[in-house]
């Protein structure tokens, strides 16, 4: 019979947020210590924005607009596009990450130690989403810093744009996951989280899905980028969202259940 002044045992709730905890410290430690990576994928999506706004803006916009040409309507038409071109930038450095951890022994040794095995998965996410909702500022100021204004925007509506962020490299993050664990080294990890950073190229983000080619129209429109990009758009400017915002969630919600049951399916599985 156990002394009722023993200390209570720590729920099984308890011991996965600890380790969870535990792992989140881990990738954010190892990120800091290889910040090279990060940059560079920061870097991209920054560079893109000054080059379409100071080299093409004029153009753009003219050809966008049917008229003459304002730079001012063209960075607000860019950077919600440009804010999730960043989240699928950052997605290649989680799958970098998770395939080094793979590769290198690091996750079959946790898979032998006393801890909660999901905390390994959920270390990674958490960590990959804070670096993502991170750039996504950092982006965000850089575009402000060029002329980007959203006056029209309430601060519901910012609410719902930070949640839709959030969602969207949550969802995302778990495919990174995945990709990285099932890559036999970290340059396969690399090109394997590629597509993440081409999707947005073909989306709306840089110009209207109408404005495309007719036999192009399909790819741009039906990926999830596209109408992601539209709620971000409609959000924080005022347009038209249409059934965008639905269309947006399930497909969040369906890439993350995908790729969770995809991680979890390779960590368990017995290693080789």
């Amino acid at each position: 019979m156990s002394s009722p002044l023993a200390p209570a045992r720590p729920t099984r709730i308890s011991l996965a947020v600890r380790d969870s905890s535990t792992m989140l410290r881990r990738n954010l430690l190892h990120a800091r210590r290889y910040p090279s990576l990060t940059l560079n994928l920061l870097l991209t999506p920054i560079v893109l924005l000054l080059l379409f706004v100071y080299v093409f803006g004029d153009v753009m916009s003219a050809g966008i607009g049917g008229g003459g040409a304002d730079r001012s309507e063209y960075i607000a038409y860019l950077v919600p596009g440009i804010l999730l071109m960043t989240i699928g930038g950052t997605l290649v450095g989680t799958a970098v990450s998770v395939s080094m951890d793979m590769t290198e022994g690091i996750t079959a040794r946790f898979r032998t130690m006393a801890i909660h095995r999901g905390s390994v998965l959920i270390g990674h996410v958490i960590g990959s989403v804070l670096q993502s909702v991170i750039s996504v500022v950092l982006v965000g100021a850089v575009g402000v810093a060029i002329g980007f204004r959203s006056t029209d925007a309430s601060a519901l509506e910012w609410l719902a744009a930070l949640g839709l962020l959030t969602l969207f490299a949550l969802a995302f993050t778990w495919i990174a996951v995945g990709m990285g664990m099932v890559s036999p080294s970290a340059e396969a990890a690399s090109n394997n989280a590629l597509p993440l950073v081409f999707l947005p190229l073909i989306s709306s983000a840089f110009v209207p899905v109408d404005a495309m080619p007719g036999w192009f129209q399909p790819i741009a429109e039906y990926q999830p980028f596209t109408p992601a990009i539209e709620t971000l758009r409609g959000l924080l400017l005022g347009t038209a969202i249409g059934n965008n915002w639905w269309i947006t969630i399930v497909w969040c919600l369906g890439l993350a259940a995908l790729g969770y049951r995809w991680s979890k399916a390779v960590f368990d599985r017995d290693p080789k």
